[in-house]
């Protein structure tokens, strides 16, 4: 059995549908699961009450961490660590390996031009510090026997139905309303973003390679290196709308912060769009023969999903 920690997400959802190629049951566990394939077993359960965990946990060969906390380092604080501790303590318990999906919140901010699984370790940012505490857990128990386990990590992503997306958020989301497509920081600098078909296949079959395991992994996303600028002119292009632009500044990040909860946390993690941000995943390709989606074909799927 497999077993998915956070199983709503946008990730899971396609993660269950790509382990169904690997076997026949797998338990999908979060507040109100609902089945992806027709086999699923359903284990509703609040995951920020860690006492589930041991039992969400036990059976499992494969567990899948890919819960989607509220964006607050509050929440972050108090959650993940307690979260991360119960999911190693019983992947150990019932000697489950462990596989957990990542972000890039944790690397140093001058290696954000140019990321790979070697990047130093040094989070500018109080969440960043929050992704290396919960990481740092894993690579330790790795280090001494205790846990099989790897880490999955991903850049921004993008994708059909990716509602909490940037690209979703503010490009499309303007242009169908007939607004001016926004962007963050720097419009003129590079911006890697991973596709999250690609995402949720890559981490299946990470999950079921054995010599995958105790490492870190770069998911599979397109070398080709493109603006913000130039992402917002082939949606326009796909879309067939005007081409229109507003750059959102940091200022007015922090003003809409004073009345929009989420906003008040962006500023913080604003390094990531004032310099080029490129995810290197040519580990990943090497290894598997991979080769990610373009954002030419991402974008025109992602497109034709919102005709549908």
């Amino acid at each position: 059995m497999q077993t998915i920690l956070g199983a709503n997400g946008t990730i899971s959802k396609l993660l269950a549908k790509e382990l169904s190629a690997y076997t026949d049951i797998i338990r999908l566990v979060s507040r109100n699961p609902k089945k992806i394939n027709p086999t699923d077993e359903l284990f509703p359960a609040d995951l920020s009450d860690v006492s589930v965990v041991d039992k969400a946990v036990e059976g499992s060969d494969v567990v899948y961490l890919v819960v989607g906390l509220e964006y607050n380092i509050k929440v972050w604080r108090e959650t993940w660590p307690k979260l991360m501790r119960a999911v190693i303590e019983a992947c150990k318990k019932y000697k489950s390996k462990l596989v957990f999906f990542d972000n890039v919140y944790m690397y140093d901010i001058n290696t954000i031009p140019g990321m790979t699984e070697s990047s130093p370790i040094n989070p500018p940012s109080k969440k960043g510090q929050v992704r290396k505490e919960i990481s740092d857990m894993i690579l330790k128990e790795i280090n001494t026997g205790q846990l099989t386990a790897l880490i999955a990590r991903s850049a921004d992503f993008y994708g059909p139905h990716c509602d909490k997306s940037l690209f979703d958020m503010l490009i499309m989301a303007n242009f169908k309303k007939g607004k001016k497509a926004n962007w963050m920081g720097n419009p003129h600098n590079k911006h890697s973003f991973t596709y999250t078909p690609d995402a949720a296949k890559a981490t299946a079959l990470l999950g079921n390679t054995p010599d995958a395991y105790n490492q870190v992994w770069h998911l599979p996303t397109d070398k080709q290196q493109f603006t913000g600028k130039e992402f917002i002119e082939m949606f326009a292009s796909e879309m067939k709308v005007d081409n229109k632009m507003m750059v959102v500044p940091l200022w007015m990040l922090k003003l809409m912060g004073l009345f929009i909860p989420l906003m008040k946390e962006l500023p913080e993690m604003m390094y990531q769009y004032d310099r080029d941000y490129v995810f290197d995943s040519s580990k990943f390709e090497k290894k598997f023969g991979v080769v990610p989606t373009t954002y030419q074909e991402g974008i025109r799927q992602i497109v034709q999903a919102q005709k549908k």
